[in-house]
This record gives structure tokens, sequence and C-alpha cells, in this order.
């Protein structure tokens, strides 16, 4: 799509740490379908931001760390290369890790249209080698935030129930989630098999 006519400008922000054995070509071809949808035919090529004061996208081999702060004009169908860029990292990430995504609307003017409303949408993914690697980051992202919230009203000693409670609830999605996917490894015929664990969670 030509940038010219593009509805959205579109940021990916975020940092995932890697694997220590993972290489820059693994990383390229996790994030294929940033750098191509882009226009680009490699991540060196692409990793450029439509911005010259963001960072763009940047592999450390020796941290391995993977730091996006990266913006490109882009359409809905972006949504996909986004599902693709999940299952991709997560078969390289060392750690569950977050990735925030923002679409701003282009085409919206607020001095033109102070009444209108804009089309702007904000995405929080996650990745991670494994669903309890993934859980867990959802699960600290929620207690700071509920915390930040009660805090206001309450002293942090006294908030050390909701935590629990926050922590029942993810145990239980955990325990639901291991139980699907050993009902799913059942084969009627041919006994115990092999089973795709889930790619990414929302």
């Amino acid at each position: 799509m030509s940038s010219y006519n593009a509805p959205f400008e579109i940021h990916v922000h975020g940092q995932v740490p890697l694997r220590a054995d993972v290489t820059f070509s693994q990383v390229q071809e996790a994030l294929r379908p940033l750098w191509s949808y882009a226009g680009a035919r490699s991540l060196r090529a692409g990793a450029a931001s439509a911005y010259e004061e963001e960072p763009g996208i940047l592999f450390d081999d020796v941290e391995h760390m993977l730091q996006m702060c990266w913006t490109v004009p882009g359409s809905e169908d972006f949504r996909h290369a986004l599902d693709d860029m999940c299952m991709g990292l997560n078969e390289l990430a060392q750690d569950g890790a977050t990735i925030e995504v923002t679409f701003y609307d282009a085409e919206f003017d607020e001095e033109e249209s102070p009444e209108g409303q804009s089309r702007d949408d904000f995405l929080m993914l996650f990745v991670g080698p494994t669903p309890a690697a993934i859980m867990k980051v959802q699960r600290d992202l929620l207690v700071q935030d509920v915390i930040h919230m009660m805090e206001r009203h309450f002293d942090a000693a006294e908030l050390v129930g909701v935590v629990e409670e926050i922590d029942k609830l993810f145990a239980q999605r955990f325990d639901n989630l291991v139980s699907s996917l050993d009902i799913g490894k059942q084969s009627p015929r041919n006994g115990p098999r092999g089973g795709r664990r889930p790619r990414h969670l929302h």
C-alpha cells in the first residue's frame, strides 16, 4: 500500500528477550511480516521507522534483546502481519513480553472535525515461549494496573488479598488451558499424540 493513501500510521513498541542461541537470520524471518509489509526486501532494509527520531527495529545480539520502536503507514490488514509476527517471536523468546501497537488515524483532523471521532486504536500483544510465560506477563501487567488504581484509596498492605485473587484467576485459566490441551492430545484410534500449543494469547 502506498504511504500516500494509507489510512493509519501504525506504531509498534516493545522489548522481547530472546534465547542466547537466536541468530539474526532467525529474527529476520520472524519479523518478515513487518518488513515485507513495509515493502522492504530484508530486515536491515525495513528496520528504519517512518520517523527518523525513532530507533526502529534493533536486534542486540549481545544482550539477546529485540527492541522495537517502529512506525509504518498501513491499513487494517496490518493486523494479519501482527498475528504472524507473534507466532514467529514465540519460537525465539526467552521469556514472556508485551508488544504495544497503536493505530493512529492519519485522515482525522481534530481542528477540522472537533466533534468527530478518530479511528485510533490500541492493541496489547503478548509473546513468549510457553502459555505459562505469556500468562505471567499478563498477570504482572494486571497486578500493576490494579495496584496503581487502588493505591489511591488503600495502603499497599491492604491489597494483598486482591493480588491473591488475581493469582487464583490466572491459576484457574492456566489449569483450564492445560486440561484443554490434554484432551486435544487424545486420539480415540491412535492413542496419545502430540498437540500444538497455542501460538499467542491476546
